[in-house]
């Protein structure tokens, strides 16, 4: 019973079901994930991951079924919901224009958060863009764009709930790596990761549920 108390999950679904048109991408969905733990969606494309997970963060409704945090649904207390979370889809939703610096501040303000010029610059060159800061992201690679959206995450410890869409993508080893290690603090400090990856994850170790669509 201590377990059970200790492992009590904040974030659940019950019933959901998606539809794509008059297609049914999945229904009856039901789910549980619990602080220090790290849920894995798997599935075919078109299995309806992504749709999941804007589910899961209030981005679309679902044509059944309900999303709760803590015991309540989304919906009751949306504010409050998305300041607990951090949601990266798999696009990395870049400016063009503007620096690799100038877009992850403009990435943290976006959720609530701030980080000066030397804060931004040393989360950069923790994921490997050292030297890069003032570059506009119209001539960074996908690689170097992924990891731009990525270091919002070094901000985000206080923000339980991270939802993130296909977050290795197009990373190199050092990227990957790099990566691992903020999902491991995460976790290790009670966080929540809800993810998708057709790759196998650097995470061994971790307490790790798989939910396949």
């Amino acid at each position: 019973m201590e377990d059970r108390v200790r492992v009590r999950a904040v974030l659940a679904a019950h019933d959901l079901e998606a539809r794509r048109g008059r297609r049914v991408l999945f229904s009856g969905l039901a789910l549980n994930a619990a602080p220090g733990r790290l849920l894995r969606v798997l599935g075919a494309n078109g299995a309806g991951k992504t749709t999941l997970l804007r589910m899961l963060v209030g981005l679309t409704l679902p044509s059944a079924g309900q999303v709760s945090w803590n015991g309540r649904p989304i919906g009751a207390d949306r504010d409050a919901f998305h300041r607990a979370l951090v949601y990266l889809g798999h696009a990395a939703a870049l400016k063009d224009d503007l620096s690799a610096r100038e877009n992850l501040q403009s990435l943290l303000a976006l959720g609530g958060g701030q980080a000066d010029a030397a804060a931004a610059d040393r989360a950069l060159a923790a994921a490997g863009l050292a030297g890069c800061e003032r570059l506009p992201a119209r001539v960074l690679s996908a690689g170097q764009r992924r990891r731009v959206a990525l270091a919002r995450l070094a901000f985000a410890q206080a923000q339980p709930l991270w939802v993130l869409d296909e977050p290795f993508n197009a990373l190199d080893v050092a990227a990957v790596d790099w990566l691992a290690g903020l999902l491991r603090t995460h976790l290790g400090g009670g966080g929540l990761v809800v993810l998708t990856s057709h790759q196998p994850l650097p995470l061994e170790g971790m307490p790790t549920e798989v939910l396949t669509l």
